[in-house]
């Protein structure tokens, strides 16, 4: 499958591009960027074409791999999509309810495949866990603390301008989100905190009545960076596996689904319609926070 690559920061650099470049079944056709000299420095790299038009990247291949904030990526997947091009997209799909949902909707208007890398979600023993903690159910409640700190000189990341405006909730809660969601199911309510350094305390309730706790954030205190979860209910209380992984490993594991889901076989878990569904609790926490009340979805 050819792919066409949208992006020239470091996700692209060191996991989309190399993965892209490693697997079997896929072809790196072409690289855009905002930045001319930087898409031709990637496509050399690989041994790919550097485009200056997204239209045309996009005519000439099977599919789009993004990785670019999510208010450039969002309208260039709905480009793709609407020319029939299979998609990976990065999380969030969107900062925007509206804009998320006419990416599903064009997505399976053009019975398209879709995937979005949540990182987590293509770790064998997570997906194992996550299958294991549905097939046992009762559970009352989850938490998951995710904080980083990555506005630190040796932190790739750190110069990322969306992060530092939209913070943890839009960088490391669609992460947590997509832990709690396949377990407890949908939210059908958000409460929300913001505290100093972009600290981010969100309250769920999901549609069967289980209680999740999510705390998030990029700028903690490097003595605070943690990631934990678990879940606990009639089963006991189950922690979710810290596994060791290589983010490039993980993208080829992406392909592989998309390739199976254009192929005709099962759709990715975190497809398109996963990904609108995180946009809706994360604008919802959004509005909670900001008003200072509780937010119902749906």
């Amino acid at each position: 499958m050819r792919f066409g690559l949208f992006g020239t920061g470091p996700w692209a650099h060191m996991v989309h591009s190399e993965a892209l470049a490693r697997h079997p079944g896929a072809e790196l056709a072409g690289v855009w960027g905002r930045n001319p000299a930087k898409a031709q420095e990637l496509a050399a790299k690989h041994g790919s074409r550097a485009y200056d038009d997204v239209d045309a990247l996009i005519a000439d291949v099977d599919a789009v791999a993004i990785a670019l904030p999510p208010d450039v990526q969002a309208p260039i997947a709905l480009r793709a999509a609407h020319a029939g091009r299979h998609l990976i997209l990065d999380k969030p799909v969107s900062l925007r309810t509206a804009e998320a949902s006419a990416l599903a909707s064009a997505v399976a208007a053009g019975d398209l495949a879709s995937v979005v890398f949540f990182t987590r979600r293509f770790v064998p023993e997570t997906e194992r866990f996550l299958a294991e903690a549905v097939a046992a159910g009762g559970w009352t409640e989850a938490r998951v603390d995710h904080l980083g700190s990555i506005f630190t000189p040796d932190n790739p990341f750190g110069a990322s301008p969306w992060r530092r405006e939209r913070g943890g909730l839009w960088d490391v809660g669609p992460h947590a989100l997509s832990l709690v969601l396949p377990v407890l199911g949908p939210v059908t309510e958000v409460t929300g905190l913001a505290g100093e350094r972009d600290l981010t305390a969100l309250v769920l309730r999901h549609e069967r009545g289980a209680i999740s706790r999510l705390t998030l954030s990029v700028d903690a205190p490097e003595g605070a960076a943690r990631q934990s979860a678990e879940f606990a209910g009639e089963a006991g209380v189950w922690p979710v596996p810290a596994v060791e992984f290589d983010a490039v490993e993980m993208f080829g594991h992406a392909i592989d689904q998309l390739l199976a889901a254009a192929a005709g076989g099962p759709k990715s878990a975190v497809d398109v319609r996963f990904g609108q569904r995180v946009t809706a609790v994360l604008a919802a926490a959004d509005e909670a926070i900001a008003q200072g009340r509780t937010v119902r979805i749906g």
